[in-house]
């Protein structure tokens, strides 16, 4: 099959890649925020804020995928 890799297109492969890879970096960062709050002794305040404040990207890659399920894109 020409123009593929593995038997997928590069749109698939593109697709596969938003889906799970920046997904599971997403819930890795988390992790990192996470660690760090506990590693400060931030307390529930702190911690509550670098949650906030470092995992707003998250939240907008939520909302764009919302948008585009019920506008059906």
């Amino acid at each position: 099959m020409q123009g593929t890799i593995f038997g997928f297109t590069e749109a698939q492969i593109s697709q596969f890649g938003m889906d799970y890879a920046v997904t599971g970096l997403m819930l890795l960062m988390m992790v990192i925020v996470g660690k760090l709050a506990w590693d400060s002794k931030a307390g529930k305040f702190g911690a509550i804020a670098l949650f906030i404040g470092l995992t707003l990207g998250v939240a907008g890659f939520v909302i764009k995928i919302l948008i585009q399920h019920f506008m059906k894109i």
